[in-house]
């Protein structure tokens, strides 16, 4: 006793630092956990450029809340919005509003005005090239008499021939939202609506942020329905579907957590009618999340709301050591001592702990950080709880005596109904029967590897953010043209060169538009190209500008005076210029700027379709500096990546685990280990016949599977000198309390968890009626008493 006395105090002293350091993290440091989804996904880091550019994309679209009130009259439809935006407007410090006012658009104005002449659309420089002096003049003259002549800007000598008004309303065109009474305004077939893009303050993923945000949002919502009781109101933003996320996971964390637990005490309960043994399993429980939080927090800085969800399943998991300890404690002679009981255990106790931890390791193999977390988070878990039953468990137990229940004298007595597996006919029979069933079970099983098969977002914020892109005809951030330059000038050529090649699928349909720099910003080769041609088919002494004098009576010194005034108006247009303005607000998110030596941007495709992406790719074929991304393909593409590449993780395991089994059991050591393999067979053969989609994390919940399901066989195989329902007892309670976790993990409404947990759940009861099966009875065991 004097020996683990000492063992006893410094565990306890760890104990302390933990409670200690958990309590700082809690209460002073007041630690948020992570909801960013992006944060689970690997980093591509063979091309920064790229990543950049998807990092520049998202960063840009997740601090944006875009709101539209709707009414089917205009008048009704400011009203609401007027009411909706002075809630918000109570709040400045979350929600920045965009303001448009004259001032704001004359000022967005200037600016090109300044340099309207090298300002032109493919339409008028092609025209320009082909159409006679005759077809200017005409034009001139419609737009100085004309009723209908299309948008003036300024005076008709200030853009006599519409050139500049004609390319302000082709980039007009990029959006269908338009200027109204003070207000941006757009419109479907059944309603009018005022827009209210607004700029998220704090972080879209900061909990503190989400829970001020979305009430302020409720309250402004109301708001506009008591102001107007038939407005609509739209709402799209990260941010929503952040706290979305971040309220169902906390409700997970409630429910799986609290419903183990619950589960497993009363499991506890009915199997030892006794406080003692349920006070120790909840100990070794809690000190191991103790750990596993204060570890997590100190190598990563920062916890995610997953993966206290996914540590929530730990609870069925962390209790195997303890109730091992306490099923060979109940069947052991009462003179024996606790420490001599564990000496003799620890052989056994230790093979568990490292073969469920190279289960939990295998997570980490993955380029995920997130599951590389929830990796540490369960393994160190699981260490912390093994530790706190070897150091603590004998003295706790030294003298006291575990008496059975009714429940667990029932459940061993089945052990001897149990069906084996010998070299007789029954046997190959039913060996055969289960091959044919999981061959027919796995063929059937197919293979998804799509990344939005693993979100689920709530459905009035799906189709709220479906309508909104409908009416806005907004670009997805996750699918863009990625085009390089050595410099700016030629990164803007090589846009103009793409923009060449998407016209013909504007036209054909397949796509609506495009966003680009260089559709407000020429580059200076364009620039000079369309001042030669203003010169040579405009502005010469005989050219269209002169007839046009002519034609409505003024001398020669008015059309010098409108040369030398469109001739000021040629200085080069510069990005850095367009970027220092208001104006290039909305479009900032397409320049990257000089990343690793070179220059980058991003041409947005509006209208995209499915069928269309193959089409795109092809336009940029032949472009070497042009890259079509496509970030949910090749998010897709690594998860099928890493699920063939986790499956070859997963024999490797195997040989190892049956390395180490054989290590202890010799010739014996395939019974400990093909309970598991089998198991893991008939989970994926059980997917199939429920037309489940094989992907990355069903492989990963078969490699826990492996860990976990191995600690049965082990149990089973220690049995020698001891009853042997004893294992079979731990078996039991483990498997139940794993099915309760696991079980629970399979409700929840996040996809990967969900694949986790039901395949954990399969698997878990394939191997508990499948490891006494194999368990060689004819040992010196004897029966329980």
């Amino acid at each position: 006793m004097t020996a683990r006395k000492p063992l006893a105090c410094l565990w306890a002293l760890v104990v302390a630092l933990l409670l200690a350091h958990n309590a700082y993290l809690w209460l002073a440091q007041r630690i948020v956990p992570d909801t960013d989804i992006l944060a689970l996904l690997p980093v591509q880091q063979r091309d920064p450029v790229l990543q950049q550019s998807f990092t520049h994309m998202v960063d840009a679209a997740q601090q944006r809340v875009i709101v539209m009130v709707g009414a089917a009259d205009w008048e009704q439809a400011k009203q609401a919005a007027d009411a909706y935006a002075a809630v918000l407007a109570s709040r400045p410090d979350l929600l920045a509003a965009s303001k448009l006012d004259d001032a704001t658009q004359g000022d967005w104005l200037a600016l090109f005005q300044k340099h309207r002449l090298t300002l032109l659309t493919a339409q008028q420089e092609q025209q320009l090239r082909s159409q006679p002096a005759g077809f200017w003049l005409d034009s001139a003259l419609s737009k100085l008499y004309g009723a209908f002549s299309g948008p003036k800007l300024g005076s008709f000598q200030d853009d006599p021939f519409g050139l500049f008004a004609g390319w302000v309303q082709q980039r007009a065109q990029e959006t269908p939202v338009r200027p109204r009474d003070g207000r941006l305004f757009v419109a479907d077939a059944e309603r009018q609506y005022v827009l209210l893009p607004m700029l998220l303050k704090p972080p879209a993923f900061s909990l503190g942020a989400q829970e001020a945000v979305i009430p302020l949002l409720e309250r402004a919502w109301m708001a506009s329905l008591q102001a107007q009781p038939q407005a609509q109101v739209i709402t799209a933003g990260v941010v929503l579907h952040a706290a979305a996320a971040a309220r169902q996971a906390g409700s997970e964390v409630s429910t799986i957590g609290l419903g183990s637990l619950l589960g497993i005490v009363l499991l506890m309960w009915l199997s030892f009618h006794s406080l003692r043994p349920i006070g120790l399993i909840l100990l070794s429980i809690a000190i191991g999340f103790l750990g596993a939080l204060s570890l997590s927090w100190l190598l990563f800085g920062r916890i995610h709301l997953l993966t206290l969800v996914f540590g929530a399943s730990l609870i069925g998991v962390a209790q195997d050591y303890g109730i091992y300890f306490l099923c060979n404690r109940l069947h052991a002679d009462p003179a024996q001592d606790s420490r001599a009981l564990l000496r003799q255990l620890m052989p056994g106790l230790a093979l568990t702990l490292l073969t469920t931890v190279i289960g939990y390791m295998g997570l980490a193999f993955t380029p995920f950080p997130g599951l590389r977390q929830m990796a540490l988070f369960s393994g160190m878990g699981l260490v912390f709880a093994w530790l706190t039953v070897i150091c603590w468990f004998p003295l706790l137990l030294a003298g006291g005596t575990l008496k059975s229940s009714p429940l667990l004298r029932w459940y061993g007595k089945a052990l001897a109904y149990w069906p084996r597996v010998g070299r007789n006919k029954p046997s190959a029979v039913m060996l055969l029967l289960f091959a044919v069933a999981a061959a027919v079970g796995c063929m059937r099983l197919g293979v998804n590897d799509d990344i939005r098969l693993l979100q689920t977002p709530q459905k009035h914020l799906l189709d709220d953010q479906i309508k909104l892109g409908r009416l806005l005809d907004a670009p997805t951030p996750v699918q863009y043209f990625l085009v390089r330059g050595r410099s700016a000038e030629v990164l803007l050529q090589t846009e103009e060169a793409l923009k060449t090649r998407l016209e013909p699928l504007i036209a054909a349909g397949s796509i609506s538009g495009y966003q680009a720099i260089s559709n407000w910003v020429p580059s200076m080769q364009a620039q000079q190209r369309r001042r030669t041609l203003l010169d040579e088919k405009i502005l010469n002494d005989s050219g269209p500008l002169a007839l046009l004098a002519r034609k409505i009576g003024e001398d020669q010194s008015w059309s010098a005076a409108i040369g030398r005034t469109l001739r000021s108006s040629e200085a080069p247009f510069t990005v850095d210029e367009f970027m220092a303005s208001a104006a290039s607000e909305p479009w900032r998110h397409l320049w990257l700027g000089r990343i690793d030596g070179v220059y980058a941007s991003i041409v947005a495709v509006r209208g995209l379709r499915p069928a269309s992406v193959a089409q795109l790719q092809h336009a940029a074929a032949g472009l070497p500096a042009v890259q079509w991304v496509d970030k949910v393909g090749e998010i897709s593409s690594v998860l099928g990546s890493y699920r063939r590449y986790m499956g070859w993780v997963l024999l490797a395991g195997y040989a190892l685990v049956f390395g180490l089994l054989s290590v202890r059991y010799r010739h014996q050591a395939w019974r400990a280990l093909l309970p598991t393999a089998l198991a893991s067979t008939a989970a994926l053969a059980t997917l199939g016949f429920c037309a489940q989609q094989l992907q990355l994390f069903h492989v990963l919940a078969l490699m826990l599977l492996l860990g976990v399901g191995v600690d049965y066989g082990i149990f089973m195989q220690e049995s020698a000198g001891r009853p042997r329902t004893t294992p079979w007892l731990a078996v039991g309670l483990s498997a139940v309390s794993t099915i309760l976790s696991f079980g629970l993990l399979g409700l929840s409404r996040t996809p990967a968890l969900q694949a986790f947990g039901l395949t954990m759940l399969a698997g878990t009861v394939f191997v508990w009626l499948l490891t006494p099966c194999f368990t060689n009875m004819n040992t010196n065991a004897k029966d329980a008493p």
